[in-house]
């Protein structure tokens, strides 16, 4: 499994968070990191991707123009900002890590073999 997930808990209405995972040992120059969310009695949803090579990124249409995904090559770490949270965004965050996805397959969860184990995330007001 991927490293934890971290960056988890309660945020306001409104407020921001800020999520983070590390892909020490399971990431390389064909990697795609993605951003997963999962609803109670749900499958898995999109949230974000981006490629580690060249940095293309997709998101969801539920957080495009208030999501921001990024790595840290340094670090081996990739990181989820959500902005302006909703009711909506609640649900437990997954990262994941997959090798040669194209870019049109970034959004389904079958195209990665990594996981983390997922952070549960709570917005309330």
């Amino acid at each position: 499994a991927l490293g934890l997930e971290s960056g988890g808990g309660l945020v306001q209405t409104g407020g921001s968070l800020t999520l983070s995972c590390s892909g020490s040992g399971y990431t390389g120059s064909e990697s795609t990191m993605g951003w997963f969310r999962q609803f109670p009695g749900q499958p898995r949803e999109f949230v974000a991707a981006i490629r580690w090579t060249g940095g293309t990124t997709r998101y969801s249409d539920s957080v495009k123009g208030r999501g921001t995904v990024s790595l840290n090559k340094a670090k081996n770490t990739v990181t989820l900002l959500l902005n302006s949270m909703k009711s909506e965004d609640t649900a437990v965050y997954f990262c994941s890590a997959g090798d040669g996805i194209a870019v049109s397959n970034m959004t389904f969860a079958s195209s990665y073999r990594y996981w983390g184990q997922g952070t549960r995330v709570t917005v309330s007001s």
